[in-house]
């Protein structure tokens, strides 16, 4: 018998470091999932992002197993990385916080390019662009 889906849930934990407090927990917890389970093999398939922001796509099934698909990190948490910035401007059209080089933005359309909804990695570069824009970060080159 194939197994029914009965709930997909989104979650956004730090990478190698997920626990069962919230939002892990009570999200879960609500569908009938092994949240320890869950825990274990997020943080054991993300060790090697160890801090960064990885989105997670959790599918649950009727008998209470699960699986989940892992995303490349946010791009603006990637952009922070990548500009040394602890947060984004809060009025990005006047004040510009850190300032991010077009090869660094490359690297980083690069790593998002499965998540993107773009057609070609110029398209995802310009993508990125825009999202460093809006966070108040400047593009040299």
């Amino acid at each position: 018998m194939a197994k029914v889906m009965t709930a997909k849930v989104k979650l956004q934990c730090p990478g190698g470091q997920a626990t069962p407090a919230p939002p892990v927990g009570p999200a879960l917890g609500q569908h009938g999932v092994n949240i320890g389970q869950f825990v274990m093999q997020f943080n054991e398939r993300t060790k090697e992002m160890k801090g960064t922001t990885i989105p997670v796509e959790i599918t649950i099934y009727s008998d209470r197993t699960f699986e989940f698909i892992t995303k490349s990190p946010p791009a603006a948490v990637l952009l922070k990385q990548a500009a040394g910035i602890a947060a984004g401007s809060a009025v990005p059209n006047k004040t510009k916080v850190g300032t991010v080089t077009a090869e660094q933005v490359r690297k980083i359309a690069e790593t998002k390019f499965q998540d993107l909804n773009a057609r070609d990695l110029d398209h995802a570069c310009r993508v990125i662009a825009g999202t460093a824009r809006s966070m108040g970060v400047e593009v040299k080159g």
